[in-house]
């Protein structure tokens, strides 16, 4: 079991960027990840003042979580340990996570379990819908574990739920964070024409560090892929979000900035890595709130619609307000392309 421990001082995988130190038995963590058992272990530092949370907690928090388990869903905020849990489910928010909780890669970021995922659930899609209605949902988030055991990635099932939810919630903007679909020919274009309103797409780091932090992914792959969504549908936003903390530096992160922003990326997210367990990738450097707002600055200088950049930024947290600003903000500059 992971908590939030020490939650005054201390705060997936697709929206990933950070999780709380586990508590649990060293055997249970070896069952979730698996693939670390072997790895040595990195001493957690001691968080920050500015990376302090409160404990999760209240009424709309236990409605927000009754409504996930009535409906046998899966959430980001649970599998990822997101810091921001507290207050998102506070105000019924939730990040849905479809096709199971078990991953098929191993970053050394993430806390999502690693492991051979269940089969497909086909009526996975139309609780989603239904859970989004129940919650008065005006903006969701869908995201999924790599499944790269099945032949599309996903890619269908993903399709499946953009449409169930528009279905059954006309007015609801929908946001995806996918999966890269490496070596799944046509998978990203299926998700695409199922015309969700925003794709995101985490390019997570560096491409210097992706052997030790995203081995079973490739940068340039995942940057076309965003550039593909834009070819395919100018007027689909695209979103992709970045850690810091692993060791770049930050004429790195500014070079992942200009590759997001030839690829045609029109959201920006940047936050901070917070190591899972001890058997995760450590902690290089706490950014600090002033590191930060400089680094939005430069994003908003190259060009960004949108720049969300804070110890806290997730790529799902404050997606409906984010959302609103982004329709506004292509509206102010591009008129033309507004709606």
């Amino acid at each position: 079991m992971v908590r939030l421990i020490d939650t005054l001082a201390d705060s997936h995988h697709s929206d990933p960027v950070s999780a709380p130190v586990s508590t649990a038995p060293e055997s249970a963590q070896s069952l979730r990840h698996p693939e670390k058992r072997n790895r040595a272990d990195s001493p957690i530092q001691r968080k920050p003042d500015w990376l302090r949370v409160r404990a999760p907690g209240g009424g709309a928090y236990a409605a927000t979580r009754a409504i996930v388990d009535s409906h046998k869903l899966v959430t980001v905020c649970q599998e990822a340990a997101c810091p921001n849990i507290g207050e998102c489910w506070a105000h019924k928010h939730a990040t849905f996570m479809i096709m199971g909780a078990i991953c098929t890669r191993a970053c050394a970021f993430c806390n999502v379990a690693t492991g051979l995922p269940l089969a497909l659930d086909p009526g996975e899609p139309a609780r989603v819908a239904d859970a989004v209605a129940k919650m008065g949902l005006a903006h969701v988030v869908v995201t999924s574990v790599d499944r790269d055991d099945l032949p599309d990635g996903g890619a269908a099932h993903f399709a499946a739920t953009i449409r169930a939810i528009r279905a059954a919630n006309p007015a609801t903007s929908i946001e995806v964070l996918t999966p890269d679909f490496l070596r799944k020919p046509g998978a990203a274009e299926t998700v695409i024409d199922a015309g969700p309103d925003v794709f995101n797409h985490n390019l997570e780091t560096a491409p210097r560090l992706y052997l030790k932090i995203r081995p079973g992914a490739r940068y340039y792959h995942s940057l076309r892929l965003l550039e593909r969504v834009k070819e395919r549908a100018p007027l689909q936003f695209t979103k992709s979000g970045i850690m810091v903390g692993l060791g770049e530096s930050k004429e790195e992160v500014m070079q992942v900035m200009d590759d997001m922003r030839c690829a045609g990326v029109d959201f920006i997210t940047i936050g901070q890595y917070l190591q899972p367990t001890r058997k995760h990738a450590p902690v290089a450097h706490f950014w600090s709130p002033e590191e930060f707002a400089a680094l939005k600055t430069i994003a908003q200088s190259k060009g960004f619609l949108m720049v969300a950049a804070s110890p806290f930024t997730r790529s799902s947290h404050h997606a409906d307000a984010d959302f609103l600003a982004l329709r506004a903000a292509r509206a102010a500059r591009h008129p033309e392309a507004a709606g």
